[in-house]
C-alpha cells in the first residue's frame, strides 16, 4: 500500500501540522517500506474536537444503524484481507500464513461479533420502579500496540462504535500502515465523519497528548505496564475512565495426569507464535518434578523445529531487549537447552527459539515479561506448589492448565489469579472477555464485557 502523508480526521485525510515523519521498517530485511506523519498535540486536538462534535449524532444513532456500519466495516476488511495480511507481514515481520489466519482473521471475527452485539445488546432494562439506561461514555482515546496491530485496533474501535462512542486512534509507531488501511476501510464502510479519527505519532508526544486531553472521556490502552501506570496517573488526575490491557507472564501448568507430549508441544507452539510477541503467551511451563526431564527434552526438540518458521521481532531495540534477557537467564544459573543469543540469520531482527531449564521462580526470566520466543520451564513438587509458582508474579493475564480429566484442570484454573485460562488447549474465543488481574490491567476487551467498558449507567425512577 502507499502510505498517506496526512491524518484521517473528520472523514478526510488532512495535512499534519509538522513535517516530521516516522519511517516504517521491515524487520525481516531492515529496509524502509514507507513513512507516516509524526503527529503533534495540535493534530490530536484537531482530531478530538472532530470526535467531540460527532459524538451527539453518533450516540443518538439507532443501534441497528451502528450495527449496519460495523457489518459494512467487517465486509470491507474481508474484501481487503490479502492487502491487510501483506501489510502486517511487511511492517511487523509475521509469516504471511500467520498474518492471514490470525493477524487478519481474528479482527475480522471481532468486527463481526460487534456488528451482531450492536444490534442485539440490551441498552436499557427495567429494575423495579426504575428504567436503567446504558449510554455511550463519550470520546475514546485508543492507543494500540504493534504486536497484533489490526486486532487491537478493531477490539477497541469496534466496541466503542457499537456502544455509540466516537474515537481517536493513536496506533503504535512501528506498525502504522495497517492503521491507515483500517481508516480507509472505515471510510469505505460509511462510518460518519468524525466518528473515527486517526493520528499517527510517537507515544510520548501524540499518545501523551491524547491521554491528557480534557475532552477525552476514556483512554483505552494496550501495552507495557510501565506506560499503563503513566496513563492511569494522568487519567486519575482528571477522574477519567481507563481500560488497560498490560503485561503478562502466564503459567502453563501441566498436571501429572495430563498428556505430557501434547501439553509440551502445544505450550512451545504458543510461546513461539508471533515470535513470542504475545502478552498472553504461556512463557512459564510448570511441570511436576517426576516428569521434568522428559518435558525438557520434548520442549527442546519442539523448539528446534521453529528455527526457520518464526519471523523476526519487531525492531532492533526489541531484539536487543530479548537477547539481554537470554544473557541474564544464563548469568542467573538457568540451563539453556535450545536457542540462545546467536543470531539465526545474517539480516533481520531475528531471535532463536529459546528454551531454559532449571529455572527457579525468583529468576528474572521467570518474573519479567520478555516479549520474545523464550520459554522458561520450572519444577513443582505438588499442586499447592504449582499454584504458588503460577500465582507468584505481579501479572495475571492468561494461562493454561492440562490434566487427564477436564474437571481436574478446571478446579486448578479456578484458583489461579489470572483473567483467562485455556483448559487442555481450549481455542481462543473472540466473544469471551479478555483482560487481566493484578498488574496485567484494568477492564476487559471483547464480547459483551468489552462493550460494557464504553458505556455508562443512568437510572430513572418512576
Amino acid at each position: 500500500m502507499k502510505a498517506h502523508d496526512g491524518m484521517y480526521i473528520d472523514g478526510a485525510w488532512r495535512p499534519a501540522t509538522s513535517g516530521d515523519v516516522i519511517e516504517v521498517v521491515n524487520p525481516a530485511d531492515e529496509q524502509v517500506i514507507g513513512q507516516v506523519p509524526a503527529g503533534t498535540a495540535a493534530d490530536v486536538d484537531t482530531a478530538v474536537r472532530a470526535a467531540r462534535a460527532a459524538f451527539p449524532g453518533w450516540a443518538a444513532t439507532p443501534p441497528a444503524e451502528r450495527a449496519a456500519r460495523l457489518a459494512a466495516l467487517r465486509d470491507v476488511l474481508v474484501a481487503r484481507k490479502d492487502e491487510i495480511a501483506e501489510t502486517v507481514t511487511a511492517e511487523l515481520g509475521s509469516p504471511l500464513k500467520f498474518s492471514e489466519a490470525v493477524q487478519t482473521g481474528a479482527p475480522i471475527g471481532v468486527a463481526g461479533s460487534y456488528a451482531e452485539l450492536a444490534a442485539t445488546y440490551a441498552f436499557e432494562e427495567r429494575v423495579g420502579n426504575s428504567t436503567v439506561y446504558l449510554e455511550p461514555l463519550g470520546v475514546v482515546g485508543a492507543i494500540t500496540p504493534w504486536n497484533y496491530p489490526l486486532h487491537q485496533i478493531v477490539a477497541k474501535v469496534a466496541a466503542a462504535l457499537a456502544a455509540g462512542c466516537t474515537v481517536v486512534l493513536k496506533p503504535a509507531e512501528d506498525t502504522p500502515l495497517v492503521a491507515q488501511l483500517f481508516a480507509e476501510a472505515a471510510h469505505e464502510a460509511g462510518v460518519p465523519a468524525g466518528v473515527f479519527n486517526l493520528v499517527t505519532g510517537l507515544g510520548p508526544v501524540a499518545g501523551q497528548a491524547l491521554a491528557e486531553h480534557p475532552d477525552v472521556d476514556l483512554v483505552s490502552f494496550t501495552g507495557s505496564t510501565a506506560v499503563g501506570r503513566q496513563i492511569a496517573a494522568v487519567a486519575g488526575a482528571a477522574i477519567k475512565k481507563v481500560a488497560l490491557e498490560l503485561g503478562g507472564k502466564s503459567a502453563n501448568v501441566i498436571l501429572p495426569s495430563a498428556d505430557l507430549a501434547k501439553a509440551v508441544n502445544v505450550g512451545v507452539a504458543n510461546v513461539m507464535s508471533n515470535s513470542g510477541q504475545t502478552c498472553s503467551a504461556w512463557t512459564r511451563m510448570l511441570v511436576h518434578r517426576d516428569q521434568y526431564d522428559e518435558a525438557v527434552e520434548l520442549a527442546a526438540t519442539a523448539a528446534a523445529k521453529y528455527g526457520e518458521r518464526i519471523g523476526p521481532v519487531v525492531s532492533a531495540k526489541q531484539q536487543a531487549r530479548v537477547l539481554g534477557y537470554i544473557e541474564k537467564g544464563v548469568a542467573e544459573g538457568a540451563r539453556l537447552v535450545a536457542g540462545g543469543t546467536e543470531a539465526p540469520r545474517e539480516q533481520g531482527w531475528y531471535v532463536s527459539p529459546t528454551v531454559f531449564a532449571d529455572v527457579t521462580p525468583e529468576m528474572t526470566i521467570a518474573q519479567e515479561e520478555i516479549f520474545g520466543p523464550v520459554l522458561s520451564i520450572l519444577r513443582y513438587d505438588d499442586e499447592e506448589d504449582a499454584l504458588r509458582i503460577a500465582n507468584g508474579t505481579v501479572y495475571g493475564l492468561a494461562g493454561a492448565v492440562w490434566a487427564g480429566e477436564e474437571a481436574e484442570a478446571v478446579a486448578f484454573a479456578r484458583r489461579m489469579d489470572t483473567g483467562q485460562v485455556d483448559i487442555n488447549g481450549g481455542r481462543f474465543n473472540v466473544r469471551a472477555p479478555f483482560g487481566g488481574y493484578k498488574q496485567s490491567g484494568v477492564g476487559r476487551e471483547l464480547g459483551t464485557h468489552g462493550l460494557a467498558e464504553y458505556l455508562q449507567t443512568k437510572s430513572l425512577q418512576f
